[in-house]
Protein backbone atom coordinates (compact mmCIF):
# COMPACT_ATOMS: atom_id res chain seq x y z
CA UNK A 1 0.00 0.00 0.00
CA UNK A 2 1.00 3.48 -0.95
CA UNK A 3 2.33 5.47 1.71
CA UNK A 4 0.31 9.44 3.01
CA UNK A 5 3.85 10.88 2.13
CA UNK A 6 4.39 8.91 -1.06
CA UNK A 7 0.76 9.85 -2.46
CA UNK A 8 1.74 13.76 -0.99
CA UNK A 9 4.97 13.08 -3.08
CA UNK A 10 3.06 12.25 -6.00
CA UNK A 11 0.50 14.80 -5.61
CA UNK A 12 3.20 17.55 -5.58
CA UNK A 13 5.27 15.89 -8.21
CA UNK A 14 2.17 16.22 -10.59
CA UNK A 15 1.04 19.88 -9.38
CA UNK A 16 4.31 21.46 -10.04
CA UNK A 17 4.79 20.14 -13.45
CA UNK A 18 1.63 21.95 -14.54
CA UNK A 19 2.07 24.62 -17.23
CA UNK A 20 0.59 28.53 -16.88
CA UNK A 21 -0.66 29.76 -19.96
CA UNK A 22 1.27 27.10 -22.62
CA UNK A 23 -0.26 29.94 -25.36
CA UNK A 24 0.64 33.16 -27.03
CA UNK A 25 -0.92 35.69 -24.60
CA UNK A 26 -2.45 38.62 -25.91
CA UNK A 27 -1.12 42.54 -25.87
CA UNK A 28 -3.19 44.81 -22.61
CA UNK A 29 -2.02 48.24 -24.36
CA UNK A 30 -4.62 49.92 -22.01
CA UNK A 31 -2.43 49.08 -18.90
CA UNK A 32 0.55 50.47 -20.58
CA UNK A 33 -1.17 53.49 -20.78
CA UNK A 34 -4.56 54.09 -18.54
CA UNK A 35 -6.18 56.75 -21.40
CA UNK A 36 -6.25 53.92 -23.81
CA UNK A 37 -8.70 52.07 -21.71
CA UNK A 38 -12.16 53.09 -21.78
CA UNK A 39 -13.68 55.58 -19.16
CA UNK A 40 -15.78 53.02 -17.60
CA UNK A 41 -15.47 48.68 -17.14
CA UNK A 42 -18.36 47.67 -18.88
CA UNK A 43 -17.32 48.40 -22.45
CA UNK A 44 -13.86 47.01 -21.86
CA UNK A 45 -15.56 43.59 -20.07
CA UNK A 46 -17.67 43.12 -23.09
CA UNK A 47 -14.63 43.30 -25.62
CA UNK A 48 -12.95 41.17 -23.53
CA UNK A 49 -15.50 38.48 -23.76
CA UNK A 50 -15.72 38.73 -27.30
CA UNK A 51 -12.14 37.73 -27.43
CA UNK A 52 -12.56 35.19 -24.73
CA UNK A 53 -14.91 33.21 -27.54
CA UNK A 54 -12.79 33.97 -30.21
CA UNK A 55 -10.00 32.58 -28.59
CA UNK A 56 -11.76 28.96 -27.96
CA UNK A 57 -12.74 29.68 -24.27
CA UNK A 58 -14.42 27.27 -22.89
CA UNK A 59 -17.56 28.47 -20.87
CA UNK A 60 -16.57 32.15 -20.56
CA UNK A 61 -19.73 33.16 -19.42
CA UNK A 62 -19.01 30.99 -16.19
CA UNK A 63 -17.94 33.00 -13.00
CA UNK A 64 -17.32 32.27 -9.42
CA UNK A 65 -19.37 34.00 -7.58
CA UNK A 66 -18.70 35.19 -3.50
CA UNK A 67 -21.15 36.21 -0.74
CA UNK A 68 -20.45 36.33 2.98
CA UNK A 69 -21.92 33.59 4.44
CA UNK A 70 -24.21 33.25 7.92
CA UNK A 71 -21.39 33.26 9.82
CA UNK A 72 -19.27 36.04 8.63
CA UNK A 73 -16.87 33.94 6.95
CA UNK A 74 -16.40 33.64 2.77
CA UNK A 75 -18.65 31.56 0.46
CA UNK A 76 -17.94 30.91 -2.79
CA UNK A 77 -19.25 29.02 -6.18
CA UNK A 78 -19.31 29.02 -9.73
CA UNK A 79 -22.58 30.90 -11.58
CA UNK A 80 -23.17 31.55 -15.07
CA UNK A 81 -23.18 35.56 -16.22
CA UNK A 82 -26.86 36.40 -17.37
CA UNK A 83 -26.29 39.69 -18.91
CA UNK A 84 -23.68 42.70 -18.22
CA UNK A 85 -25.24 46.24 -18.82
CA UNK A 86 -25.49 49.27 -17.69
CA UNK A 87 -27.02 48.53 -14.40
CA UNK A 88 -24.37 45.84 -13.32
CA UNK A 89 -23.42 41.94 -13.91
CA UNK A 90 -26.23 39.66 -13.71
CA UNK A 91 -27.25 35.85 -12.42
CA UNK A 92 -29.66 34.59 -11.04
CA UNK A 93 -30.81 31.73 -8.61
CA UNK A 94 -33.26 30.77 -5.94
CA UNK A 95 -33.72 33.32 -3.01
CA UNK A 96 -34.45 30.31 -0.65
CA UNK A 97 -31.02 28.60 -2.04
CA UNK A 98 -27.76 29.26 0.52
CA UNK A 99 -26.71 32.04 -1.58
CA UNK A 100 -30.13 33.95 -1.85
CA UNK A 101 -30.78 33.81 2.10
CA UNK A 102 -26.86 35.01 2.30
CA UNK A 103 -27.50 37.85 -0.27
CA UNK A 104 -30.77 38.88 1.44
CA UNK A 105 -28.76 39.18 4.79
CA UNK A 106 -25.91 41.47 3.11
CA UNK A 107 -26.29 42.18 0.12
CA UNK A 108 -23.13 42.32 -1.20
CA UNK A 109 -20.85 40.08 -3.55
CA UNK A 110 -18.13 39.65 -6.01
CA UNK A 111 -17.56 38.23 -9.17
CA UNK A 112 -14.40 36.20 -11.04
CA UNK A 113 -14.08 35.65 -14.65
CA UNK A 114 -10.72 33.34 -15.68
CA UNK A 115 -9.99 32.48 -19.11
CA UNK A 116 -6.86 30.93 -19.55
CA UNK A 117 -6.87 30.54 -22.94
CA UNK A 118 -5.69 34.62 -23.29
CA UNK A 119 -4.30 34.36 -19.59
CA UNK A 120 -6.78 36.62 -18.32
CA UNK A 121 -9.15 37.14 -15.14
CA UNK A 122 -11.98 40.12 -14.43
CA UNK A 123 -12.88 40.74 -10.86
CA UNK A 124 -16.25 42.52 -10.33
CA UNK A 125 -17.48 43.84 -6.75
CA UNK A 126 -20.04 45.66 -5.65
CA UNK A 127 -23.60 46.14 -4.09
CA UNK A 128 -26.26 43.38 -5.14
CA UNK A 129 -29.96 43.83 -5.80
CA UNK A 130 -32.96 41.88 -7.03
CA UNK A 131 -35.11 42.27 -10.48
CA UNK A 132 -38.57 42.17 -10.41
CA UNK A 133 -40.44 38.74 -10.13
CA UNK A 134 -41.60 39.46 -13.95
CA UNK A 135 -37.86 40.25 -15.15
CA UNK A 136 -36.40 37.57 -13.15
CA UNK A 137 -39.14 35.11 -15.16
CA UNK A 138 -38.53 36.75 -18.28
CA UNK A 139 -35.01 36.30 -18.13
CA UNK A 140 -35.56 32.54 -17.57
CA UNK A 141 -38.10 31.60 -19.68
CA UNK A 142 -35.78 33.03 -22.19
CA UNK A 143 -33.47 30.32 -21.29
CA UNK A 144 -33.52 26.74 -22.34
CA UNK A 145 -36.07 24.38 -21.19
CA UNK A 146 -33.49 22.44 -18.81
CA UNK A 147 -33.03 25.97 -17.13
CA UNK A 148 -36.93 25.96 -16.56
CA UNK A 149 -36.83 22.59 -15.58
CA UNK A 150 -34.14 23.00 -12.73
CA UNK A 151 -35.78 26.25 -11.20
CA UNK A 152 -39.15 24.09 -11.10
CA UNK A 153 -37.27 21.50 -8.68
CA UNK A 154 -36.80 24.45 -6.41
CA UNK A 155 -34.93 22.80 -3.99
CA UNK A 156 -31.45 24.00 -4.22
CA UNK A 157 -29.18 23.42 -0.97
CA UNK A 158 -31.73 21.56 0.94
CA UNK A 159 -30.56 18.68 2.31
CA UNK A 160 -31.22 15.31 0.02
CA UNK A 161 -32.46 11.85 1.34
CA UNK A 162 -31.41 10.07 -1.64
CA UNK A 163 -30.51 10.25 -5.60
CA UNK A 164 -34.13 8.68 -6.67
CA UNK A 165 -35.91 11.73 -5.45
CA UNK A 166 -33.63 14.06 -7.17
CA UNK A 167 -34.52 11.80 -10.27
CA UNK A 168 -38.15 11.89 -9.23
CA UNK A 169 -38.76 15.32 -9.17
CA UNK A 170 -36.24 16.30 -12.07
CA UNK A 171 -38.28 14.08 -14.11
CA UNK A 172 -41.89 15.85 -13.32
CA UNK A 173 -40.13 19.07 -13.37
CA UNK A 174 -39.11 18.38 -17.31
CA UNK A 175 -42.52 16.91 -18.03
CA UNK A 176 -43.94 20.08 -16.45
CA UNK A 177 -41.12 22.34 -18.06
CA UNK A 178 -42.14 21.15 -21.78
CA UNK A 179 -45.99 21.35 -21.52
CA UNK A 180 -45.78 24.72 -19.39
CA UNK A 181 -43.16 26.82 -21.35
CA UNK A 182 -44.47 29.68 -19.06
CA UNK A 183 -44.83 28.01 -16.08
CA UNK A 184 -43.83 30.28 -12.70
CA UNK A 185 -40.88 29.56 -10.46
CA UNK A 186 -41.73 31.65 -7.15
CA UNK A 187 -38.35 31.46 -5.49
CA UNK A 188 -36.13 31.99 -8.88
CA UNK A 189 -34.35 35.58 -8.69
CA UNK A 190 -32.51 37.54 -10.58
CA UNK A 191 -29.73 39.40 -9.14
CA UNK A 192 -27.82 42.73 -10.42
CA UNK A 193 -24.40 43.81 -8.79
CA UNK A 194 -23.89 46.97 -9.14
CA UNK A 195 -19.98 47.47 -9.36
CA UNK A 196 -18.21 49.23 -7.18
CA UNK A 197 -14.74 48.57 -8.48
CA UNK A 198 -13.76 46.30 -11.37
CA UNK A 199 -9.89 44.48 -12.19
CA UNK A 200 -8.76 43.38 -15.16
CA UNK A 201 -5.87 41.44 -15.05
CA UNK A 202 -3.82 40.52 -17.92
CA UNK A 203 -0.93 37.44 -17.51
CA UNK A 204 2.39 37.90 -18.52
CA UNK A 205 4.92 35.08 -19.34
CA UNK A 206 7.96 36.92 -17.55
CA UNK A 207 5.66 37.58 -14.58
CA UNK A 208 4.95 41.19 -15.73
CA UNK A 209 1.19 41.09 -15.12
CA UNK A 210 -0.69 43.88 -16.24
CA UNK A 211 -4.11 45.17 -13.89
CA UNK A 212 -5.93 47.71 -14.25
CA UNK A 213 -8.01 48.67 -11.88
CA UNK A 214 -11.52 50.67 -11.96
CA UNK A 215 -12.81 52.24 -8.86
CA UNK A 216 -15.84 54.27 -8.99
CA UNK A 217 -15.25 57.76 -6.82
CA UNK A 218 -17.76 60.57 -6.30
CA UNK A 219 -16.78 61.99 -9.98
CA UNK A 220 -17.21 59.17 -11.69
CA UNK A 221 -14.60 55.76 -12.44
CA UNK A 222 -11.06 56.35 -11.29
CA UNK A 223 -8.59 54.16 -13.04
CA UNK A 224 -5.09 52.96 -11.66
CA UNK A 225 -2.17 50.34 -12.53
CA UNK A 226 -1.67 48.09 -10.23
CA UNK A 227 1.77 46.06 -9.26
CA UNK A 228 1.18 42.11 -9.95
Amino acid sequence: MTSPASQQETFRTLLRSQKVWDTELPAFDAARDPALAPAEPLPLFHAWFAEAVAAGQPEPHTMQLATVAEDGGPDVRTVMLHDADGHGWHFATHASSTKGRQLAARPEAALHFYWAAQGRQIRVRGRVTTAPHAESLADLHARSTGALAAALVARQSEVLTSYEELKESSVAAWERARAEPDADAPTWTLYVLDPVEAEFFQGDARRRHLRLRYRKGDDGWVKELLWP
